[in-house]
């Protein structure tokens, strides 16, 4: 196992844009979830996209929302979908054209049904870009396992993020279990599915399907608070729309997120700071 520090960031950059990067280039991400009970979970991950460097998002989610998003996020394009009981429901062809025209997606942010997540991962996995990278959050992490036919054939460019409670509900393990031995479980997972797996605690095991394991010593308790699982996602999928691998958008985003908890926690206090004051920390993390 390899520990994610500085050497690792120095040995590992970024992508780095030059003169003549537009917005499209600089990476689109397509941001799809939340619900009634949790509607501005999208904003903190599409505010972690563009913090991490991508250049244009779109957020997608209940019709509902997607306004008051929309106002939230001035930054981005919004897409209302077809709403069922405070879910995301049948999007028929609504994302269609974003999904083929994003270079990242993250899908689960924000939902609270398995059945709507599950719904959702199914249709995006089939309808998504060749070169489209893709993050698997929250809910719609257990759901995968009920979409491995269609995750095969992108398996490479997924990376899905749990916790030790999403990851049990994905293996059958107990949460005791995972936590007993994180890097056995993520490395399972990572090469049973073909994906990078980000399994988050105090301490963060990032694991690939070649057998590489990362070892983050965690950003602080501080962390541990509620949205801050959303921005880690949104960091990597827009670290994955400049063109980052996989393992690279990881390592990076779970940089970002812990070094950022760091950072405001000298100016806040190591307990009590805000999942949305850590994306304003990205950019002076990243590479010039």
């Amino acid at each position: 196992m390899t520990r994610l520090d500085s050497a690792w960031i120095a040995a590992n950059p970024a992508p780095v844009h030059g003169s003549g990067t537009t917005k499209n280039s600089r990476g689109r991400v397509l941001a799809i979830g939340g619900a009634a009970s949790v509607p501005g979970a999208l904003r903190l991950t599409g505010e972690a996209a563009l913090r991490a460097g991508a250049g244009k998002l779109q957020i997608a989610t209940i019709a509902s929302a997607a306004l008051l998003l929309g106002v939230a996020v001035p930054e981005a394009g919004v897409i209302a979908l077809p709403e069922e009981d405070g879910e995301i429901g049948d999007c028929g062809d609504r994302l269609t054209k974003p999904l083929a025209a994003c270079d990242a997606l993250v899908v689960g942010p924000g939902m609270g049904e398995p059945a709507a997540a599950g719904r959702l991962l199914a249709h995006v996995l089939a309808a998504v870009g060749d070169d489209t990278g893709i993050v698997i959050d929250a809910t719609a992490i257990p759901e995968l396992k009920g979409c491995r036919a269609r995750a095969e054939a992108c398996a490479d460019r997924i990376v899905i993020t749990p916790h030790h409670g999403e990851m049990a509900a994905l293996t059958g393990d107990s949460a005791d279990a995972i936590a007993a031995d994180p890097e056995r479980a993520a490395l399972a997972v990572a090469r049973e599915y073909g994906i990078t797996v980000v399994l988050k605690a105090d301490d963060t095991v990032i694991a690939a399907p070649d057998g590489t394991v990362l070892h983050y010593i965690g950003g602080g308790i501080g962390l541990a608070t509620a949205g801050s699982g959303d921005v880690l996602a949104g960091a990597v999928a827009g670290l994955l729309s400049r063109g980052a691998t996989p393992l690279v958008a990881a390592g990076w985003g779970v940089w970002l997120h812990g070094h950022g908890g760091r950072r405001v926690a000298t100016r806040r206090g190591p307990i009590g700071f805000l999942a949305r004051e850590l994306p304003g920390e990205f950019p002076r993390l990243l590479p010039q």
